[in-house]
């Protein structure tokens, strides 16, 4: 079996999903896991496919066309991941909007060998208060020896300079199904 890795984007429409589903299923593949939304008017996703080797290519092909029907596709084929033993955390961060939260925790994370696995950012209405809020929820992965209390030590002192509250907390195997 072949794993693909697919991103795409395309003006939102009725039907992108299923022009996009039509040739994954056609060639025989396994839709593993993906996400998807609207951001901005466009339509934009992840996925994560297997399929035949022998189906491989064919899939490639398909899927390029579909650049005729408005739906840019771009894969990259990727082998399944090996999982090695690894400390899994949550992130939650909550506080006023403003540019350059996500770079400083991203970098001061980066810094200490902390991997993103996945990450949902939003930003909305600050009920009383006016303004916006920024929120974000992240599920994190640290080498084994990584102390815990340090980390979270330092992500909120960059949370005190940022003026936005962080939690981090240990969660169970985050390894996706």
């Amino acid at each position: 079996m072949a794993t693909l890795t697919l991103t795409c984007i395309g003006d939102d429409r009725p039907g992108l999903v299923s022009d996009l589903s039509e040739p994954i299923n056609a060639h025989g593949a396994s839709w593993k896991r993906s996400q998807m939304a609207r951001l901005g008017g466009k339509f934009v996703g992840i996925l994560l496919l297997e399929v035949p080797e022998d189906r491989a290519e064919p899939l490639v092909s398909a899927l390029s066309a579909l650049k005729d029907a408005g739906l840019q596709v771009i894969v990259e084929r990727t082998d399944a991941p090996t999982e090695a033993p690894s400390l899994r955390l949550s992130l939650e961060l909550l506080g006023a909007d403003r540019p350059g939260i996500v770079a400083e925790i991203s970098a001061a994370l980066a810094a200490h060998r902390v991997g993103i696995q996945e990450l949902s950012t939003d930003v909305r209405e600050a009920p009383m208060a006016g303004g916006h809020l920024f929120e974000a929820q992240a599920l994190l992965e640290a080498p084994p020896s990584t102390s815990t209390d340090d980390l979270r030590s330092m992500l909120e002192a960059i949370a005190d300079e940022l003026m936005v509250e962080i939690r981090l907390s240990d969660t169970e195997d985050l390894t996706p199904p």
